[in-house]
C-alpha cells in the first residue's frame, strides 16, 4: 500500500491549481506564511488551523497539497521538499491556498453549481487514481475521517475553481491570428535568425601534459579516426561513430550539436564549415598542434528573418500565456482588495 504522502500526492494530482498557476499569482495574494513545525524539510500535516479567509478554515493539511502541487518531486525527498526550497514553497503553497480559496467563495457567490453527471464521472476518476479500494479507503480515513462525503465536496470545490478560472482568465487569453500577426509586425528583431550551422563533431583529444608517446598515439587514433569518418554516408551512421570515438562530450547525442549561432563558434570551426557542402565531412580542424576534430555539416542557415507562418503558433502560444498571468493577476488583485485574512 502506498505511503501516506503518496496518497497525498494523488489528492493534489487532482485537487490543486497547477503550479504554474501558482506561481503567476503568488506575488498577489496575502503574504501570510505559516511557520514551519520543524526546521527539517519533512513536513506532516495534522489538520492544524492556519488561516482563516472571510471565516473559512484553511488548515496545514491544504498547504501540503498545495505544497505538493508545487513540488512534484517531494516523493523523491521521503515525503518533503530539500530545506534550501522549503520556504519558497511553503510561501507560494500559502498563498495559491489563499487564492484558490477566494476563487472558490466566489463561485459560490455567483451561484455556479457542477451538473451531478459531472461530479460522478469527477469521483469515480478520483477513486480510479488509487491502486485498491482498500487504499482508497485509507486515504478517505486519514485525510477525512472517513467521511467520503466531504470528498466529494473536495472534488466539487477544484471542479468549481476550474469553471471560474476558465470564464475570467481561460476564455479571454484566447490569441487570435490577427493580434498574432500585429505582434510580429511590431518587434522584427525578435525574429531576426543570425547565420548557424547545424553540425556533428568527433574531436580526437590527448590527455593533459602528454608525454612524445602519448602526442603519437593521439595523431594515429585521429588519423584513423578521419577515415572511419570519411567513410560515413549519413548523419545516424556518423552519430554513432562520433558516439563510439570521440572524446568531446557530445558523443552521448550522437555528436550534434543542432543549429549554432556562427559568433558563438569557435573561428577554426566557422571557416571549416563555411568551405563546406550540407553532408559533407571535413578534414582535421586544428585548435592548437594537438587536439583535433572531424566536423560533418547537416546545415547552413543564413542569417535573415523568420516567417509569420514559421512563428505563428509559438507567437500565439508567447502572448496567450502574458494574458494570462495577468488576468490571473489582475483576478487574484480583486479578490483579494477586500478579503479579509487572518493568520490562526
Amino acid at each position: 500500500m502506498k505511503s501516506q504522502f503518496s496518497i497525498r500526492v494523488v489528492l493534489a494530482a487532482l485537487l490543486t491549481i497547477s503550479a504554474t498557476a501558482s506561481a503567476q499569482v503568488a506575488s498577489h495574494a496575502p503574504a501570510l506564511v505559516p511557520k514551519a513545525e520543524s526546521d527539517g524539510p519533512t513536513f506532516q500535516p495534522v489538520g492544524k488551523p492556519l488561516l482563516r479567509v472571510n471565516g473559512a478554515v484553511l488548515t496545514d493539511r491544504d498547504l501540503a497539497r498545495e505544497m505538493v502541487a508545487l513540488f512534484p518531486y517531494a516523493r523523491q525527498h521521503n515525503g518533503g521538499v530539500p530545506q534550501s526550497m522549503e520556504a519558497d514553497i511553503r510561501q507560494g503553497a500559502a498563498q495559491m491556498m489563499v487564492f484558490e480559496e477566494l476563487v472558490y467563495q466566489e463561485a459560490k457567490r455567483r451561484n455556479m453549481t457542477v451538473p451531478p453527471a459531472r461530479m460522478e464521472r469527477a469521483t469515480a476518476d478520483f477513486r480510479k487514481k488509487f491502486n485498491s479500494p482498500a487504499e482508497y479507503q485509507q486515504f478517505v480515513q486519514e485525510e477525512f475521517h472517513g467521511d467520503r462525503k466531504l470528498v466529494r465536496t473536495q472534488i466539487e470545490r477544484s471542479l468549481l475553481i476550474d469553471d471560474l478560472l476558465k470564464v475570467e482568465v481561460a476564455n479571454k487569453s484566447v490569441v487570435s491570428v490577427a493580434e498574432a500577426k500585429a505582434f510580429f509586425d511590431k518587434n522584427p528583431e525578435r525574429f531576426r535568425v543570425p547565420e548557424s550551422f547545424a553540425f556533428q563533431s568527433i574531436s580526437i583529444l590527448p590527455p593533459q601534459n602528454p608525454s612524445a608517446d602519448q602526442l603519437k598515439e593521439a595523431h594515429k587514433r585521429a588519423d584513423d579516426a578521419l577515415r572511419q569518418a570519411k567513410a560515413t554516408k549519413s548523419y545516424d551512421e556518423f552519430g554513432l561513430l562520433a558516439e563510439k570515438i570521440s572524446d568531446d562530450d557530445f558523443r552521448v547525442m550522437m555528436g550534434d550539436h543542432k543549429a549554432s549561432d556562427s559568433s558563438k563558434l569557435p573561428p577554426e570551426v566557422v571557416k571549416a564549415l563555411s568551405a563546406m557542402q550540407p553532408n559533407q565531412v571535413s578534414d582535421l580542424v586544428k585548435f592548437d598542434a594537438n587536439d583535433c576534430t572531424i566536423l560533418r555539416l547537416n546545415a547552413h542557415i543564413p542569417a535573415g528573418m523568420r516567417t509569420f507562418a514559421e512563428v505563428k503558433d509559438s507567437v500565439r502560444k508567447h502572448l496567450a500565456e502574458q494574458k494570462t498571468e495577468q488576468l490571473r493577476s489582475a483576478f487574484a488583485a480583486k479578490l483579494s482588495k477586500h478579503a479579509k485574512i487572518e493568520k490562526l
